[in-house]
């Protein structure tokens, strides 16, 4: 294990291990208007929302690791304390990136990235029409967390009006998460894309109170085959299968496995676990336990 002291390396250095480890982050693509009513827009990945009442959102542009100069965009919403945070997906991502480009201030990135730009209802910067989802934002804070490179400057932003294109919505009126197509930063030049390739579904176990790892049995808790991720699925269970129906899928589903291995415990129990884990897989929790606690029925 690689342990580091942040103090004892370069900042640039830092930044890297930082970004490498922390992601993938959401991307603020962020638009603001300067004293003279310039538009301005960039992208940061310092961000996420912290609360829903209010509604906040928090973005940082940090200052330069190299020049210590601060961004535009900071400098901006010193000046005029608003700002437009755009969702990125993937159709604008390769835009989006070109906006990242070292312009020189009174330049205007829609330009540059050929982005279409539109009035905002409650406040001066405009939006950008091809992002899915657009945040008006007043600026209720600025937070300089240093002065020198790559000090972060946390912009506290309060939502005062949300633009969703109905192109993302499912049919309940919900943000769908394949539709949104979301894109977010890694380290390096990396992104993520959020497509059905690399999203999967948790339920939350917000009303529900699984079993634990405490109370999963000896052979299953060190299991070689059950990795640490399929013993969280199998402790989030509420109560485990009873007896009874343990037998009837055990005759059922695993007569074949039960006979083809009776004088083989070890190979039963590991394909017994081998089972469990496919199905474990496919979300089918309760036919897991049944086929682990097979096993010791009988």
């Amino acid at each position: 294990m690689l342990t580091i002291d942040p103090k004892e390396i370069p900042v640039p250095k830092l930044h890297h291990y930082l970004l490498g480890a922390i992601g993938p982050r959401p991307i603020a693509f962020a638009s603001t208007v300067d004293a003279n009513g310039i538009d301005n827009l960039a992208p940061f990945s310092f961000f996420n929302v912290f609360s829903a009442n209010p509604p906040i959102l928090i973005f940082s542009p940090a200052r330069s690791g190299r020049t210590n100069e601060t961004k535009d965009t900071y400098n901006n919403v010193k000046v005029v304390p608003e700002v437009v945070i755009n969702v990125v997906n993937y159709d604008i991502v390769h835009q989006m990136s070109l906006a990242s480009s070292p312009f020189a201030p009174g330049v205007s990135e829609f330009d540059k990235a050929g982005f279409t730009p539109i009035a905002s209802k409650t406040i001066r910067p405009k939006r950008v029409a091809e992002s899915p989802i657009q945040f008006e934002c007043k600026v209720i804070e600025v937070k300089e967390l240093g002065n020198q490179g790559g000090a972060g400057n946390l912009i506290f932003c309060e939502v005062m009006k949300i633009h969703i294109n109905e192109a993302v919505l499912d049919e309940n009126g919900s943000i769908d998460q394949h539709k949104i197509d979301l894109v977010s930063r890694m380290g390096g030049n990396w992104y993520c894309r959020a497509d059905q390739n690399s999203m999967f579904e948790i339920t939350k176990p917000i009303t529900t109170i699984g079993i634990g790892f405490d109370a999963l049995p000896n052979d299953v808790l060190n299991s070689s085959i059950l990795t640490g991720n399929d013993l969280g699925q199998l402790a989030g269970i509420e109560e485990l299968p009873n007896e009874t129906d343990v037998n009837e899928y055990k005759l059922i589903e695993l007569s074949d496995l039960f006979v083809s291995l009776e004088d083989e415990p070890i190979q039963l129990e590991n394909a017994l676990h081998t089972k469990a884990k496919e199905l474990l897989k496919e979300n089918k929790l309760e036919d897991a336990w049944m086929t682990l606690l097979a096993f010791n029925n009988g």
